[in-house]
Order: structure tokens, then C-alpha cells, then sequence
């Protein structure tokens, strides 16, 4: 279908930033990929790109135009896959967004398996601690880590995230070990940037309370695993998921401390589009990673911690 066919060049064209770009993506000649651009400029009676030296920019018409095509070829893509799904075989693009140490830590296992059980399916993996609009952005799923706000998407609870208050043992031999939340206000303590207030750290005591506790921020950083590896360095108190701590806890090289109090606990969720036609490899993909991640995480099941409230 020409139509089709255009506007798949005039996505690809968008997403290479080039003429020549997308020609390669395409397997075709830079001349065709020029003539359907300028068929379709012809037919649309609207200009789609502002032209300069280096890149091809979107006029503010084309972006919206962008979007359309986008969404239009994924439901062809969807429909097509659809027939084969029926049929059993899993086929197409995953676009799946995920924490950064969450996924390098403990999701290329699961996907490793996933692909095998499923040769069809193609992933397109964005690492990154922010939060992505998936709508916006076309991401089919997103895990997240978080307490979540009503939303328009599906969540799916996959597993219990817990956090723990540790320093090395040189820091605290040469330092002391704090006895209450408050003693860490007189600590280097080491804070995580991508938390709404780094330098509070929220918790309960034994009878359940919320409180917080202001603390110094000696470092500062956008990634947890870095957090770790500094406080084993034994630069300071680090307050992060078990899920990046438990080994080099099992390891001796950090030390869990504060533990009569409860330190933040939320949920590992994969989030995706309400939508009456979810794609079968989404449903089957989200159904694997709750199976898989079901119950005690094996990283808590490993520090013998007690199971975290649901």
C-alpha cells in the first residue's frame, strides 16, 4: 500500500534524521526514500521537513503527523502479529522501559529466557531511573519502583522492594554505630538524587509511627549501585533496596544497621496502556515477569528478612 509505505519512510526518516539514514534502515536507495518524502509532501499539501545542512528538523505540522504514523503502523504490526499469536507464536517488538539498577542487577535473566522461549519476540530496552510517559514516549511496558498514583495505565504488581540502612565495617568501627534514627544526623550518609527529598529519610519504629530523619549527604548520586560501592568504600550510611545491598551484605562488605525500624517499603510494578486490544506478547511478557519474581525475592529470601507486608 503506497500510503503506508510512505508514511513507514517518513517515520523512519524522523527517527535516522537523515535521508541517507533512513535509506540504510530501509534497504532501499537514498532517491527513493527522497521521492516518497516528496510524494507525500505533494499529497498532504503541507511541508514536512525544515531542511539545514546537517539534519532534517520536524516542522510543528509534521510533528503531530509523527504521532499519527507512529500509532497507525503499530496497529497494522499489532494486527498482523495478532493472527500469528493466535496461532501460538509470539512475534514482534517489546519496547520496555526499566530502572537502571533493577534491570542490570536482575532482569537480563529473565529476559535472556523470555527470548528463548519466545525466538519471535524483539526487545527494545530503555535503562534509566526517570519516569517515562509510556504513552507519549510508545513504550509497551515500564517497571517502576515506586508508591504509585492512580493512573489511566494497568499496574501489575511483581514483588516487594525493601530498603536497609548499612555502612562497611571500617565506617563504623571508626565512626560508631547509630542506635536510633537520629544518630544520623551526626553521620556522612550518602543519598540518593532521584528521591523526592534526598536528604530526608522516612521510616517507622516499633510502634508504627511514620517519622523522618534530616541527615547530611556527604555524596550524592543518581544511582544506587554507585551509593553502595561508596559505602564500602566506607564513605558513609547508604539507605538503599535490598535488591542492590544483599550481596555485598552476604559479602561482609556492608553491614545492615538500624534494623528494629522499619525503613521504606514499596512495589516492584510493570505498567502498561489500558487498552481493549493489548498485544498478546505483552500480556504473555508481564505474565512471566510476576511468575517469575512471585513470592519472596530471592535477593530478600538470601538475608532472611521477614516477608514484607502486601
Amino acid at each position: 500500500m503506497p500510503r503506508l509505505e510512505d508514511m513507514e519512510t517518513f517515520v523512519r526518516v524522523v527517527e535516522a534524521g537523515s535521508i541517507s539514514g533512513a535509506a540504510e534502515r530501509l534497504g532501499v536507495a537514498k532517491s527513493a526514500v527522497s521521492r516518497r518524502i516528496a510524494d507525500l509532501e505533494e499529497r498532504l499539501g503541507a511541508q514536512l521537513f525544515r531542511r539545514t545542512t546537517r539534519r532534517l528538523n520536524l516542522t510543528d505540522t509534521a510533528s503531530s503527523f509523527y504521532e499519527r504514523c507512529v500509532r497507525i503502523l503499530a496497529d497494522v504490526e499489532e494486527a498482523e502479529n495478532a493472527v500469528s499469536e493466535q496461532h501460538g507464536t509470539l512475534r514482534g517488538r517489546l519496547r520496555v522501559a526499566v530502572p537502571l539498577s533493577f534491570g542490570l542487577l536482575h532482569l537480563g535473566p529473565a529476559i535472556d529466557d523470555f527470548m528463548r522461549a519466545n525466538p519471535g519476540v524483539e526487545f527494545d530496552l530503555d535503562f534509566n531511573d526517570r519516569q517515562v510517559d509510556i504513552l507519549t514516549e510508545g513504550f509497551d511496558v515500564a517497571l517502576r519502583i515506586a508508591d504509585l498514583p492512580d493512573s489511566s495505565l494497568v499496574a501489575r504488581r511483581l514483588a516487594p522492594i525493601r530498603t536497609l540502612v548499612c555502612a562497611s565495617p571500617d565506617y563504623l568501627r571508626q565512626h560508631g554505630t547509630p542506635q536510633t534514627p537520629a544518630d544520623l544526623a551526626d553521620h556522612a550518609c550518602l543519598t540518593y538524587s532521584n528521591a523526592p527529598d534526598p536528604g530526608l529519610w522516612t521510616y517507622r519504629g516499633a510502634d508504627g509511627k511514620a517519622a523522618g530523619i534530616r541527615v547530611h549527604s556527604r555524596l550524592q548520586a543518581n544511582n544506587g549501585d554507585f551509593a553502595c560501592q561508596a559505602a564500602i568504600a566506607g564513605q558513609g550510611i547508604v539507605c538503599q533496596p535490598t535488591f542492590i545491598l544483599y550481596q555485598a551484605i552476604e559479602q561482609g562488605g556492608l553491614v545492615p544497621i538500624l534494623t528494629g525500624y522499619q525503613w521504606p517499603a514499596v512495589n516492584a510494578y510493570a505498567l502498561y496502556p489500558r487498552t481493549r486490544h493489548l498485544s498478546h506478547r505483552v500480556r504473555a511478557f508481564v505474565d512471566f515477569l510476576a511468575a517469575r519474581f512471585d513470592g519472596v525475592p530471592y535477593w530478600d529470601a538470601r538475608l532472611d528478612l521477614p516477608q514484607a507486608p502486601g
